[in-house]
């Protein structure tokens, strides 16, 4: 096991989400929390939040288990994914029992419950991250190893929480920073380096002249990063850009 000043030295100086993923995978297995999923959104709503396709979904479980957790949208009616939405800090999954036990599930619930006994995500903890807007919101959530009980897992967080919980805290802030692109949604060099443009003020003309393009394949770079990205406007592509971190990056 990384001790935990040496692995938040080497989360730091990941330079991917791809790196960092395996890392911080490989480190919670060796507390006993083999499976994981870390979300995070930028587009929270009164009502929703967001586009699923926007989200930030990093996951080490089984395809068969996302297929529906993530596919289906049944993280809905995850208890936990609402315990997440609602707080912040280190949840126990014992609530889960205490739900049970005291019939205050929801039909909808109790479905994605006895799911997960089927699919063995039976103890854990969710760490539920502090907000850094009104529309921001993000958690990871730790599942134990087949065969570890609750019990097991109160007893490796009495023991093991405070370093758990800051190793996880670090994760999600460095997660922020790198660039991270969902499925088809990546921006070709050019469309990038017009948006980049964009952002530094300067109009079509003044980009095709910077990029030795015509002003009409300026146009059409910008047109295909919208496109890209799912917006409207060019502000927007370049405000999703810059949250994606796709822009003024060393290399991607």
């Amino acid at each position: 096991m990384m001790k935990t000043r040496k692995y938040l030295m080497a989360l730091s100086n990941c330079q991917t989400l791809e790196e960092l993923w395996e890392g911080h995978c490989a480190q919670m297995a060796e507390y006993g929390f083999d499976r994981l999923i870390y979300g995070f959104t930028r587009y929270r709503t009164v009502t929703s939040l967001g586009d699923p396709e926007d989200f930030v979904i990093l996951t080490n479980h089984s395809k068969e288990y996302t297929d529906v957790f993530l596919g289906d949208g049944q993280y809905f009616y995850a208890p936990m994914v609402r315990w997440a939405l609602e707080h912040e800090g280190a949840g126990s999954w014992r609530m889960l029992r205490d739900m049970l036990d005291t019939g205050t599930m929801t039909a909808d619930e109790l479905k994605m419950f006895e799911f997960n006994q089927r699919m063995g995500v039976t103890a854990g903890y969710t760490v539920s991250f502090k907000s850094i807007s009104q529309r921001s919101k993000g958690a990871i959530a730790l599942t134990a190893k087949v065969g570890l009980t609750q019990t097991d897992v109160e007893e490796i967080w009495a023991e093991h929480g405070r370093d758990l919980h800051l190793m996880n805290n670090i994760a999600h802030l460095k997660i922020l920073t790198l660039p991270y692109t969902a499925p088809n949604r990546s921006l070709t060099k050019r469309q990038r380096e017009a948006l980049e443009w964009v952002g530094d003020g300067k109009t079509t003309q003044d980009i095709a002249l910077l990029m030795g393009l015509t002003a009409a394949t300026v146009e059409k770079h910008l047109r295909l990063a919208r496109e890209s990205l799912s917006v409207e406007t060019t502000a927007q592509a370049v405000l999703k850009a810059a949250l994606q971190n796709q822009m003024f990056v060393m290399d991607i």
